[in-house]
């Protein structure tokens, strides 16, 4: 069986900037889009493109779909994690307000979830089914998956064994592609390089 290559492309910064963003369906800014364009055009070939249903990605991945005449997934499961009442909230801000609160999200997230948030092991749960499901259709494809920073750190996690409690420490920043190779056979995934296209 041949192998699969997957570059994980977390989106470009959104109008806004940075904040507890979740899934607020913000569009990219300006600067956001010319990170994705040049993110975009320093890769390979693909074969297909799977999308986050927000539209920090799916935005651009449908211009660069019809760029490119690639077929085109949208998968909700790769969507960012619900982040409750924080939402649209800066870290600053929750820090004035609920300092204990973000601290104990920042120390153990699997435990402290955000009120009215998404909690972490229900969000890791349903990205890894996405996951699967993607690993199963697009066997020895290559495949651009357009999705979130906790995305990806929750892919990158599972597949370097790496704690909930260590999993902010995985920087992911906007437009950085991450790459995971699938070797044909019973072979483990391998994490071929992390955050390229950033300083």
């Amino acid at each position: 069986m041949a192998e699969t290559l997957i570059d994980l492309l977390r989106h470009g910064e959104p109008e806004g900037g940075v904040m507890f963003r979740g899934q607020r369906d913000d569009s990219l800014s300006a600067d956001g889009w010319e990170q994705m364009r040049v993110a975009a055009g320093n890769a390979g070939d693909w074969d297909v493109i799977v999308t986050s249903s927000l539209r920090r990605c799916a935005d651009f991945a449908a211009e660069l779909a019809a760029r490119l005449s690639l077929p085109l997934e949208s998968d909700p499961r790769l969507s960012e994690i619900g982040q409750g009442t924080w939402e649209g909230l800066t870290a600053e801000q929750v820090a004035t307000n609920e300092p204990e609160a973000l601290e104990r999200f920042r120390r153990d997230p699997a435990r402290y979830t955000p009120p009215g948030g998404e909690p972490l092991l229900a969000f890791a749960g349903r990205v890894a089914a996405g996951w699967d499901d993607l690993l199963e259709r697009h066997a020895g494809k290559r495949v651009l998956t357009i999705c979130h920073g906790d995305v990806v750190r929750i892919v990158l996690a599972r597949l370097l064994v790496i704690p909930s409690t260590c999993l902010f420490r995985l920087n992911i920043p906007f437009a950085s592609t991450s790459r995971v190779r699938v070797p044909g056979g019973q072979a483990q995934p391998e994490l071929l390089f992390m955050n390229a296209g950033t300083e």
